[in-house]
């Protein structure tokens, strides 16, 4: 082959490979050729907060031993968010719980308002019942906490929880309120914005059936009541390892099961969060059997969804479930036992950070990346790496169909 001959082959090849090249760019952004995102008929957001893959770690062990199968909440399609805030690297619940209502970062403390915006963003919660879909709220903390909060009412302050209540009740009005907290919606003296009243009543007279026993939350999901208001303690519930018998409150699971029999009536689909508060308060105060309950009781709650969606292979197809954690509390780590294994039902050596030698002291936040696990339309879009919790509202908001 002669020199000409193979210089006229190379510049053949590379004037095949630049048409390649521009034809497949071209067809790539082509808008006839792209895809839509996959359409929700229903979210379910499950919240684990101040969860930390160390926490699933010992609740896994203890359920069902360091060789058993992952827990429940360990949802096939898996990514890790990035939880800063606005005004700093650690984050708080309102700030965190914003990022995914709201989409967008806020500082500590706002629950999807800025403090010097007059103009909020619609929550992914609005969007949905702007669309004719139901809408519901489920926690352990008081129903009025900075996460829920986020999904359902703007307040510069979250511990505004009177003006939370308010404006559930008269502006975003959820069909479902599940939880502690009937002292906020009745309280003694006005919160730090100036809110009080009688709020039980006026949630009587706008149609709700307040509840406030186990028993009385089934009789009202048997009557058909389209709307529930269920306050189960003055403050956050009781934790699930302090339970006994004779406990008159629903657990988390129940709560669920109740939401998703109510919601679930609504042709249109629903939006539902559903969050296990006080994962994050065991962490704080260093509790290895408070934490062990709160992540198990909200293990259960996730089984009581994808039994929800196995009973109807449609309910599958067009719900997007996302269980994830809003930061990690403690620094929580397995440090032992170094020999041996732990047998199902045993347990593990725990350790938080936390300073000084006072082991009684609270730990506080960490700005740890915490997983973000899914299923079902839009969940794919999640399978990534470092991504902004504010991606979580936009992978919500495109699906929302």
């Amino acid at each position: 082959m002669t020199s000409r001959t193979r210089t006229r082959l190379i510049f053949a090849f590379l004037l095949f490979f630049l048409d390649s090249t521009a034809l497949w760019a071209g067809d790539a952004g082509d808008p006839r050729r792209e895809t839509s995102p996959p359409q929700a008929r229903s979210i379910i957001l499950m919240v684990a907060d101040g969860l930390g893959m160390a926490n699933v770690t010992a609740a896994r062990i203890h359920k069902n031993g360091p060789d058993g199968p992952p827990l429940f909440l360990e949802l096939p399609q898996v990514g890790y968010q990035r939880t800063y805030g606005a005004d700093g690297i650690v984050t708080d619940s309102a700030a965190a719980a914003s990022a995914w209502a709201c989409g967008e970062k806020f500082n500590h403390g706002e629950v999807c308002l800025h403090a010097d915006s007059k103009e909020p963003p619609k929550s992914i919660l609005e969007l949905a019942g702007m669309k004719g879909k139901a809408t519901g709220l489920v926690a352990t903390s008081t129903i009025t906490h900075a996460t829920p909060a986020a999904f359902a009412s703007h307040v510069a302050s979250r511990k505004c929880e009177t003006e939370i209540a308010r404006q559930y009740l008269r502006i975003t009005r959820p069909d479902v309120l599940l939880g502690g907290g009937w002292s906020r919606f009745a309280p003694a003296q006005p919160d730090p914005c100036g809110a009080s009243g009688d709020l039980l009543a006026e949630a009587r007279a706008r149609g709700y059936s307040v509840v406030h026993t186990e028993s009385d939350l089934r009789g009202a999901v048997e009557r058909g009541a389209s709307r529930i208001l269920g306050l189960f303690a003055g403050e956050a519930m009781t934790p699930e390892n302090r339970r006994t018998a004779e406990s008159f409150e629903p657990p988390l699971w129940e709560m669920t099961a109740s939401a998703l029999k109510t919601l679930g009536r609504n042709p249109r689909g629903f939006f539902l969060l559903v969050e296990g508060s006080q994962i994050d308060h065991a962490n704080h105060r260093k509790d290895l059997p408070y934490l062990l309950g709160e992540v198990l009781g909200f293990d259960r709650a996730v089984k009581t969804v994808l039994d929800w969606l196995e009973e109807q292979p449609s309910r599958k197809d067009s719900t997007l479930l996302v269980v994830v954690s809003d930061h990690e509390t403690g620094g929580f780590a397995i440090h032992g036992p170094r020999k041996g294994l732990t047998a199902k039902g045993g347990s593990i050596e725990p350790g938080w950070s936390f300073t000084g030698g006072d082991t009684s002291q609270k730990v506080g936040h960490t700005g740890v990346d915490t997983p973000v696990w899914s299923l079902g339309p839009g969940s794919s879009l999640l399978n990534r790496p470092a991504m902004e919790n504010t991606e979580i509202y936009r992978v919500m908001k495109s699906v929302l169909d």
